[in-house]
């Protein structure tokens, strides 16, 4: 009974940031669950690479190359995928709708995201505007997105965004991605209660420090200094990868979190443990 409640065949997902890191690593993690996965992401050579690698293990996947700051091109995407869907599949899930459209998108997982590291005193109006377009706006473009197609299919769903460790631990430099990941936060807790009565579950991830090309946008020296403060704060005494937090995707993602809605999962090996 545990292990069907993570089989994902039959639904349809779209998950953003999709070419690299935590999002290549959900969408593969998706498909392998039975998900049929539309993969977006701005970098078309590597977004087209994560479906490829999904068609290869024997899944179904789609390429949408946009930017997720563009409302209209989220719009579009989504609106894409759900129409492609069948509703011949067997993953219906537990406390979802009985709608009888011909469209449908089950999970919607948000992941792109940028860095952006700066003192206070010298950030600029575009560093935080870059930022805040992409990590929240983008966030925001997709959830409605995804919302309005679940909430005209009728059928429930589950939407995950991603936040931060930095939402709990702050840290120098890090005004412009903290406060991004912060209002995702709110987002997601303030989506949960607006569209529940729908059976639609909103939850977002807040990885600690995981190992994927945009931690590793530092210098080696600077690299292997954070990773190894990181691997001393943690009880576990490692920093995580792009799998532990894709787990933490499909769980939410899932049967097995039906009654799990409005939370923040922290996949952080331990740094913080806040209420």
């Amino acid at each position: 009974m545990a292990v069907k409640a993570y089989d994902l065949t039959g639904r349809t997902a779209f998950v953003t940031g999709a070419a690299s890191g935590i999002g290549r690593a959900s969408a593969l993690l998706l498909a392998e669950a039975g998900a049929t996965v539309h993969c977006a992401d701005r970098d078309a050579r590597k977004l087209h690479e994560t479906a490829a690698l999904i068609k290869a293990a024997g899944g179904e996947a789609h390429a949408h190359e946009l930017d997720v700051a563009d409302k209209e091109q989220i719009d579009r995407a989504v609106a894409q995928a759900a129409a492609a869907a069948t509703t011949t599949g067997t993953g219906t899930g537990r406390g979802t709708g009985t709608g009888t459209g011909t469209g449908r998108l089950d999970i919607m997982a948000a992941i792109a995201g940028i860095m952006h590291n700066s003192p206070v005193l010298e950030t600029r109006e575009k560093d935080l505007d870059r930022v805040l377009d992409i990590n929240f706006k983008g966030v925001l473009y997709a959830c409605q997105a995804a919302a309005r197609a679940m909430i005209e299919a009728g059928r429930g769903g589950s939407i995950i965004t991603m936040a931060s460790g930095a939402v709990d631990t702050g840290g120098p430099g890090l005004l412009c991605y903290g406060a991004s990941k912060a209002a995702v936060v709110q987002l997601t807790k303030t989506l949960a209660t607006e569209v529940g009565p729908h059976a639609i579950r909103v939850n977002a991830v807040a990885p600690g420090w995981i190992r994927t090309p945009m931690t590793e946008r530092h210098d080696s020296q600077a690299q292997a200094h954070t990773e190894g403060v990181m691997t001393r704060m943690s009880p576990l005494g490692r920093v995580g990868d792009p799998d532990d937090i894709a787990h933490a995707v499909l769980h939410l993602a899932s049967d097995a979190s039906s009654f799990t809605t409005g939370q923040i999962l922290r996949p952080n090996g331990g740094v913080a443990m806040p209420w």
